[in-house]
């Protein structure tokens, strides 16, 4: 048998190293995904040990996992959050975002994962305001740069006051500055069920909107694999598991 000097083994060696270092960076490729972690129980800061946690955030792990790839999470606020996607500041980002025409003109968007509609949530007892008809001469609040706010604009005569994030909304509308809140439906049941007897949904969703994980221009490479881990996702049926685990009587918590 040959034997090869040790200067060859050597170069054997390293372009084997290189090739399995190679490798292992392919499969473990880290995506900065930036989501709004005060949109609970979507995704929220745990009191406990301050992890972000809820719906989306399982959901793109498991996306991760199947789509070969990690993510590491980076919390800004939610206005913040679009315009850093669009700009390319982030790869993508999960922080239950409708998928809207204009949203799509300035990034991209994975195939819809939950469709969740805008209600009107109001003071418990609260006979007045029965539904978004009803806002004409009220002040109404919203996150700045949600589709509620988009959808209290569209509204005659109503009055819409912006707020960083939407627990503030809340607490204002407890304390009597606001007339009503206009939220995604699973929120507002959640927000409802934290404060019980002191909040009610006014009347059902009044729009149909579906959730999507947005991508930076130009990561066409990036939306493929999250949309094959998200197919794999709802062939597994995890869907309704998260959906019973983080929205069957949801509360709020960290607020």
């Amino acid at each position: 048998m040959t034997r090869f000097k040790s200067g060859v083994w050597l170069a054997v060696l390293a372009v084997v190293v290189l090739a399995l270092v190679g490798c292992q960076q392919q499969s473990t490729a880290v995506i900065k995904v930036a989501t709004d972690a005060t949109w609970p129980p979507f995704e929220y800061v745990q009191e406990s040990d301050k992890q972000i946690v809820g719906f989306d955030i399982d959901l793109i792990r498991a996306i991760a996992e199947a789509g070969g790839f990690e993510v590491q999470f980076v919390n800004v606020g939610f206005d913040s959050l679009l315009a850093g996607v669009a700009q390319g500041e982030y790869d993508a980002a999960i922080s239950s975002i409708t998928i809207t025409d204009e949203r799509k003109q300035k990034m991209l968007f994975s195939e819809p994962y939950y469709n969740a509609g805008q209600v009107v949530v109001v003071r418990a007892g609260e006979t007045a305001i029965q539904g978004p008809a009803d806002l004409t001469g009220h002040v109404a609040g919203a996150q700045i740069g949600t589709t509620g706010a988009l959808e209290i604009e569209k509204i005659a005569g109503a009055t819409l006051k912006t707020y960083d994030t939407i627990d503030l909304a809340f607490l204002d509308l407890l304390n009597q500055n606001l007339d009503a809140v206009v939220v995604d439906n699973p929120l507002a049941s959640g927000y409802v069920n934290q404060y019980a007897g002191q909040l009610q949904i006014a009347g059902q969703p009044f729009t149909a909107e579906w959730y999507g994980i947005a991508v930076k221009p130009g990561g066409e490479a990036l939306l493929a694999k999250i949309n094959q881990g998200l197919a794999q996702v709802k062939a597994q049926n995890l869907i309704p598991t998260l959906e019973q685990r983080w929205l069957s009587g949801a509360t709020p918590a960290g607020q």
